[in-house]
């Protein structure tokens, strides 16, 4: 999961997220980087996390559209956000990445918590980021 969630305890899910992405390189590296990972840079993660996801819930609040530049320009910081501290994410990948937070009912819940709707409006901004940077 791209974004660290408040109290996430991310032990549950292991099992789960190696069977499904085990082999992949981007798991490969994401285990890599967040291994050596101390307290400090949990902190730091929550909190530019916590600082998109309530950029893109402002918005949603504020009635913009996913389309429109503000959006994908959070979209954007989420990606290199991502890149930064988790793994390489291109902008397909990124919204394939984007899929997963309607398709999985607990990354629905994780954003919809912070606005009924949030989940489709972050993918949607993902989506037409990628969009924006596609050749």
């Amino acid at each position: 999961m791209a974004m660290a969630q408040p109290d996430f305890d991310a032990s549950a899910y292991e099992d789960e997220a190696e069977r499904r992405w085990g082999a992949n390189p981007e798991y490969q590296e994401s285990m890599r980087r967040t291994r050596r990972y101390g307290d400090d840079d949990w902190a730091a993660i929550k909190t530019e996390s916590e600082s998109l996801t309530g950029g893109l819930a402002a918005l949603l609040a504020e009635g913009a559209e996913p389309h429109r530049d503000a959006a994908m320009d959070l979209a954007e910081a989420h990606r290199r956000h991502i890149e930064r501290w988790f793994y390489p994410c291109g902008h397909a990948l990124h919204a394939c990445l984007a899929a997963m937070y309607t398709d999985d009912p607990r990354f629905t819940a994780y954003f919809d918590a912070r606005g009924a709707g949030l989940a489709t409006f972050v993918r949607d901004a993902i989506v037409a980021n990628a969009a924006r940077y596609a050749d």
